[in-house]
């Protein structure tokens, strides 16, 4: 009897399958998916506020949704890749520099155009001073 020997050809291993022989490390695993699902929620975020302000012909629109939600999770999700989005104005970054003298002017400015009550609270000791004028 003539025996015959086959020979197994391997399989085939989808996307995933390569993906997981390649990288044999749990932790490289979880942060390769946790990227594809960032990538997933970004391109759904930005998809649905291209939706909001563009129009489809053939198709009429109901209602426009408040996009301030998906904007946060849009920005939210850019930001765990390290853009930042800020205002950029006279040249600096999105958070003022006010000096205290700058400060104690605007309290002054402000206290002298509408009453109000002004609260300092001092290092150390908390003090609640009322100011008497």
């Amino acid at each position: 009897m003539a025996e015959t020997i086959k020979k197994e050809e391997p399989k085939k291993k989808g996307p995933l399958g390569k993906l997981k022989e390649g990288l044999e490390d749990k932790e490289e695993q979880l942060a390769i998916l946790s990227t594809f699902v960032r990538l997933g929620v970004m391109i759904w975020a930005g998809a649905i506020l291209t939706l909001n302000y563009v129009e489809i012909p053939g198709y009429k629109q109901e209602q426009k949704i408040d996009p301030t939600f998906i904007a946060s999770v849009f920005t939210g999700v850019l930001a765990t890749f390290g853009v930042q989005a800020g205002n950029k104005k006279n040249g600096g970054g999105g958070s003022a520099n006010i000096s205290k003298k700058d400060m104690e002017f605007l309290i002054q400015k402000a206290s002298e155009t509408a009453p109000a009550q002004t609260i300092r609270i001092e290092s150390g000791p908390v003090k609640i001073v009322p100011d008497v004028k």
